[in-house]
Parts: C-alpha cells; structure tokens; sequence
C-alpha cells in the first residue's frame, strides 16, 4: 500500500552527519517505495535533504510551507505539491490531515511540537496515526527515557505504545511503517 508519510525534523544545517546520512536512507526509501514524502517545505537542514532524497529516488513530495518561510525565499524546489499555510499550527493541522504516518528524525522544538500535536490528539481519538521516533545515534534518547519515566507515573494513557514507537535503524522504521 502507498502511504504519505510526513517527516517531521531539523531545519539546521550546522548538524552531525549521521543525521543527514538517515535523513537522505528515509527519503530514498520513500521514493523508492512509491511512497510520497509530507514535510514542513522548507529548503535548508534535514528537511531539503530527505526531500532532496525523495525526489533522486522517483517519488512524489507535499511542501506544506508557512508565509514566512516562503517570504523568507527558504521554500524547498523539491517540492511537487506546495500547500501554503498561515503559520506553524497550520502546518501541523495540514501535515497530519495529509499523512497517514509520520516519522520524526533528529529535531529541536519544532519537531518536539509536532511529534507531541499528533500524539496528543491520537491519544485522545482524534485520529489512530503513528509517529515513529527515529533513534538516530541515540539522538532521542532522554525523550524516550522522559516518556518512560511519564508512563511509570501513570500520567500517559494506555495504548501510547501503539501511537509512539521508537526505532533504532530504518529498518525498525519501515517495519513500524508497515504496520500502520
């Protein structure tokens, strides 16, 4: 089956390598697999690189692109599909009515935000998508010792396993993909 897959993640470039080797390994598995790739459209960090990945791979990409960001000339040219959008909730509310799963790489705030919008309205019946933390190098690691730690304390609801899963490789990823 062919999915949109939204890809939340780092719009900085001054980052560790092995975030963008994963970055350009998930986009060309996208691209290859005839998925199509829903990001934030912006052309600079681990966002133009696994659009940029997609596209050398034959696959389709949905820019959802905040006025600012187009104002600012950092809209991404690997985009098929540009979907302009008011602002950052707006391109949350549309990457997520646009995709059937989403991955989260290596990000700061902003991908925290997304990554928490979707599995805070998952987890309340708003909709059954999956975000799939992607591990690289450790890189969430307190994340996912912070989500433990909550879980120990009762204070996330049951089934959040099934609406945040953490993997390691992309292989993990592509399996927890496939079972969305």
């Amino acid at each position: 089956m062919k999915m949109k897959i939204a890809v939340f993640c780092s719009a900085n470039s001054d980052i560790d390598a092995g975030y963008f080797k994963a970055a350009g390994e998930l986009g060309r598995w996208i691209g290859e697999n005839g998925h199509t790739l829903v990001f934030g459209g912006c052309n600079l960090g681990l966002m133009q690189c696994v659009a940029e990945a997609v596209h050398k791979a034959g696959g389709r990409t949905i820019g959802v692109v905040p006025a600012i960001i187009e104002r600012g000339g950092k809209a991404s040219p690997d985009m098929d599909v540009c979907i302009p959008c008011d602002n950052l909730s707006d391109r949350k509310d549309l990457m997520l009515a646009q995709a059937d799963v989403c991955v989260a790489l290596p990000g700061g705030i902003g991908t925290l935000d997304e990554v928490f919008t979707v599995a805070a309205s998952a987890s309340i019946g708003y909709h059954h998508k999956r975000v799939v933390i992607y591990n690289v190098n450790g890189f969430w690691d307190s994340l996912t010792a912070m989500l433990s730690d909550l879980k120990g304390k009762g204070v996330i609801r049951k089934g959040f396993d099934n609406d945040v899963c953490t993997a390691s490789t992309l292989s993990d990823v592509v399996r927890l993909i496939e079972q969305s």
